[in-house]
């Protein structure tokens, strides 16, 4: 049996992450073998992080990677629990990997993502990330990703600090106006490109609403058949890229700026962290006792 010295946990910390007592706990169960100690804390590791899947993560990362040509850009969430975790240098390392490897692995959703090694000669990024909720006490789920490829555009991108994160796919624009419009969309929220892409269910379910609103003022049917289109026309300027005043100068719309510089948006998508996950509501002491429990 190997002497337990602190050199060695030392080692073991340094290339675990763990702490001390932790390392110095698996080197005694293992007599000293730093390699079996490794396996070992792999192993409780990973099964403490199967116990964490359930738990809500609505904090995290946006990150997008794009190629040096401009014709391919991969854009991903990965959350975590809480915003301490996802200002963590190990958090933020592995989703700057994790993008990385997306753009590269041609991965189109997160299940094959997930497969792909993190790095070469590495583990899967799906044991990569079990391994880093074991070492950093929370859940962390890769959450979405998209990915763009262009033969005839240019994609462009902008993140607004790492929470919100756009890609837009331009045809016969600039650089520069790509990051402008890709801005613009961080900025204003569009649903959609153009007027064509609003579906039938939802101009009628929005046509009914502004009747209903309309009838309450008693006006004559005539009237208030103008009220209804004049409020659709509204909505449909507010909800698409092209119709909206453009962030830079609101005199022109984004569709008169594409007409002047003879451009095209194709598509683009807007990431903003933890939308559209209900957070349950946090009870403070509770989760310090569950971190002092080691839940």
């Amino acid at each position: 049996m190997t002497k337990i010295t602190a050199a060695l946990v030392k080692e073991l910390r340094e290339r675990t992450g763990s702490g001390m007592m932790e390392c110095k706990k698996a080197l005694v169960e293992t007599g000293g073998d730093i390699e079996a100690a490794i396996e070992q804390m792999r192993k409780s590791g990973l099964a403490k992080a199967d116990k964490k899947s359930d738990r809500t993560a609505a904090e995290g990362q946006i990150a997008i990677e794009r190629s040096d040509d401009g014709k391919r850009a991969v854009i991903v969430e990965v959350n975590s629990e809480t915003d301490f975790v996802a200002k963590n240098e190990d958090f933020q390392g592995f989703v700057g990997k994790v993008a990385k490897q997306a753009l590269a692995s041609g991965a189109q959703t997160v299940e094959a993502l997930l497969a792909a090694p993190i790095e070469a000669g590495g583990p899967s990024i799906e044991e990569a990330r079990r391994e880093l909720v074991a070492k950093l006490g929370e859940n962390i789920n890769i959450r979405r990703l998209m990915r763009f490829e262009t033969e005839t555009g240019k994609v462009s991108h902008y993140l607004h600090g790492n929470r919100i994160g756009v890609v837009v796919e331009v045809e016969d624009g600039s650089d520069e106006l790509g990051k402008d419009l890709a801005m613009h969309v961080a900025a204003s929220k569009p649903h959609c490109v153009s007027e064509e892409d609003v579906s039938a269910d939802a101009l009628e379910k929005e046509r009914a609403i502004f009747t209903a609103q309309a009838e309450d003022s008693g006006k004559p049917a005539n009237i208030i058949e103008k009220m209804v289109e004049g409020r659709l026309r509204k909505f449909l300027q507010e909800i698409t890229l092209l119709g909206q005043p453009f962030v830079k100068d609101p005199d022109q719309s984004v569709g008169e700026l594409l007409r002047q510089e003879g451009a095209k948006v194709v598509r683009f998508v807007r990431f903003e962290v933890g939308e559209g996950i209900e957070k349950a509501e946090a009870d403070f002491a509770e989760e310090v006792m569950a971190q002092v429990r080691g839940d």
